[in-house]
């Protein structure tokens, strides 16, 4: 594969842990060369982000080998598909050997390792994914990727077709890069062939298909390739509660910062069911929680209630959940950047009394001291929060003699 030009300046090339690796691998004589996201970033200019990912020609054995002699510490995260990590200086340098495909079936694939820059190139998904760069920045490009990212084109390697037979989750990363990468319109050619394989995507993993979904919905403007996505009936089975982006388009306005489960809470009819979701999206437990709060009818946030309500309900949902119900209450009259910033910035006091107190005061064990308790905290959030210990402790002392 010949090189295809050079970046101006090559981000990485004043990293210490890079030149580590670097400096082992060359004197062994394994060619190693950026792939994937650090290439995509330094060609547009773009601040590196994530770990970096790196095609070597050698086996994942001699690798490790390599490494261990020059005491790097090497972990053996993907040796089926010829990965290793080598960690320098606590940061993670994902190595993976050149490949070919031997056998494909949607969903998993066989592959045999080679040392063909060319052949590895042409088995991956989109042309500026294939671009490779050298530490000192000589690129390697053999579809054009680097065009392809400077018009924000999306464009799948050779056939379309074959490349989402080889691996349906590409439907998702089509529509997942074009949010981040790309601009319309979509490549014809591309969204025609995830349009027509689009019932392949129910072969999935609903993990595989919440990660690709979520980090889409991280992308700064995602509304118009959800909606594509929506038309062309890519989430028909596994979001077929999607209603569509107008929500969508609202909250993003409005975000502080971007979340994407609030993001996909958005996009949901009111009578989703959350936990429906959370099981086949295999959304985590904390994920799956905080989506049954941001679907549920009560409590509606009030933000024409001014300061005191607003902390009567941080109190009652803690501020992160109060922030996505009032983010995604778009329609609600009121200062809503003020409740916001009390959501952030305040943190709720603690009742001052306990059960204990209950006790001290000649009560027994039993629900009546629970129910006490309750009514002594509802009047201390009727009163803002204002009322000290020695306030509330009064206040108990008046109900618990008060009460038959």
């Amino acid at each position: 594969m010949k090189p295809s030009g050079r970046l101006d300046a090559a981000p990485w090339s004043h990293d210490a842990a890079v030149r580590t690796l670097f400096d082992v691998l060359g004197p062994a004589g394994i060619t190693a060369r950026f792939v994937g996201g650090w290439v995509r970033d330094a060609v547009r200019g773009a601040p590196l982000r994530g770990e970096p990912d790196l095609a070597v020609d050698r086996p994942p054995e001699t690798l490790m080998d390599v490494l261990e002699a020059a005491r790097i510490k090497v972990v053996p995260t993907g040796l089926k598909h010829g990965t290793v990590t080598a960690v320098i200086a606590g940061r993670p340098f994902e190595l993976t050997t050149l490949r070919r495909d031997v056998e494909t079936d949607g969903r998993h694939a066989v592959v045999a390792y080679t040392d063909d820059w060319l052949e590895d190139a042409s088995r991956r998904d989109f042309t500026f994914n294939a671009l490779y760069a050298d530490p000192d920045g000589t690129l390697y490009d053999p579809f054009d990727g680097r065009a392809d990212l400077a018009a924000a084109h999306v464009r799948f390697i050779g056939d379309a077709d074959q490349r989402i037979a080889e691996d349906r989750l590409r439907i998702l990363r089509f529509f997942r890069f074009h949010a981040w990468y790309g601009k319309p319109p979509f490549d014809s050619e591309g969204f025609m062939a995830c349009r027509r394989n689009a019932g392949g995507l129910r072969g999935l993993s609903g993990e595989r298909v919440r990660n690709e979904f979520l980090r889409l919905l991280e992308a700064p403007a995602p509304a118009d390739t959800v909606g594509a996505m929506r038309e062309a009936a890519i989430l028909d089975h596994w979001l077929p509660e999607c209603i569509g982006v107008a929500k969508l388009r609202a909250l993003i306005a409005r975000e502080d910062e971007p979340a994407s489960v609030r993001r996909l809470a958005s996009l949901l009819s009111p009578d989703a069911d959350a936990t429906a979701i959370g099981k086949r999206l295999r959304l985590s437990t904390q994920q799956a929680l905080r989506l049954e709060v941001m679907l549920a009818a009560d409590p509606v946030i009030d933000v024409a209630g001014g300061p005191k309500a607003w902390r009567a309900q941080i109190y009652a949902l803690g501020g992160n959940l109060y922030a996505d119900r009032l983010l995604l209450a778009t329609e609600a009259p009121g200062d809503w950047r003020g409740a916001l910033a009390m959501a952030r910035d305040w943190t709720p006091p603690e009742l001052p009394v306990s059960g204990g107190d209950a006790l001290k005061l000649g009560l027994k064990p039993g629900p009546k001291v629970g129910s006490l308790i309750e009514a002594v905290e509802r009047w201390w959030i009727d009163g803002d929060f204002a009322a000290d210990r020695a306030a509330c402790l009064a206040e108990l002392e008046r109900r618990v003699r008060a009460a038959p």
